[in-house]
């Protein structure tokens, strides 16, 4: 299994968005410090899905980045990335760890301790937990659980912790304050004038 970066890109294609524009120009600033996990929207087909995996596999490959596939696993092997990530409604981690192998990387999404410990216990590399603030990139999701929250998940466990959800260069300090080992983003990089830039900005938070 690779080793982790602290920096999650979460791919936006929301209308408007253009993810690989973002994903190479966050590439030269972290490289291997950057993880790209591909997550595309529900009405995107699995040939869509597909082409733009493959591409972000492609892109990171010479930065030694890490390229995971959210939820549709299938295509996470087709394109021979090097895991994914589940969510609360996709399959459960033991299932996932069985399709994606035991060398792959496996993300899977936490909010509480409890279900963090059992997520480990069934083959989970690192959790996503959170939303630790409010954010307008998903919908339907539950409450932010704030730093305290994060907190309480990383003492449950002894897997990196990646908090998501509002995630800005501003709140990095008291996230990894509070235990996380790096922080997942969509719009602090997919709106951002100048991806470059925050991409930096975002490292330099997380390693200061």
């Amino acid at each position: 299994m690779p080793s982790l970066g602290r920096l999650h890109l979460i791919t936006d294609t929301r209308p408007g968005c253009d993810p690989l524009a973002v994903v190479r120009a966050a590439l030269p600033v972290a490289r291997a410090d950057l993880v790209v996990q591909v997550r595309v929207t529900d009405d995107t087909t699995d040939r869509q899905a597909y082409d733009l995996a493959r591409r972000v596999r492609e892109h990171c490959a010479p930065y030694g980045a890490t390229c995971l596939v959210n939820d549709r696993l299938h295509v996470a092997l087709a394109v021979d990335a090097h895991g994914g990530h589940v969510g609360a409604d996709d399959l459960p981690v033991a299932a996932a760890r069985r399709v994606l192998g035991r060398d792959a990387v496996l993300g899977a999404t936490a909010r509480e301790p409890d279900a963090a410990a059992r997520a480990v216990a069934a083959g989970a590399s690192y959790l996503g937990v959170g939303p630790c603030h409010p954010t307008a990139t998903k919908t339907g999701l539950p409450d932010p659980i704030g730093t305290a929250g994060v907190r309480a998940v990383v003492a449950a466990v002894d897997v990196p912790v990646i908090a998501i959800g509002g995630v800005t260069v501003a709140t990095v300090p008291a996230l990894r304050a509070a235990g996380a080992y790096g922080v997942a983003v969509v719009g602090a990089l997919s709106t951002a004038a100048d991806p470059g830039r925050a991409t930096a900005e975002l490292i330099a938070a997380l390693t200061c």
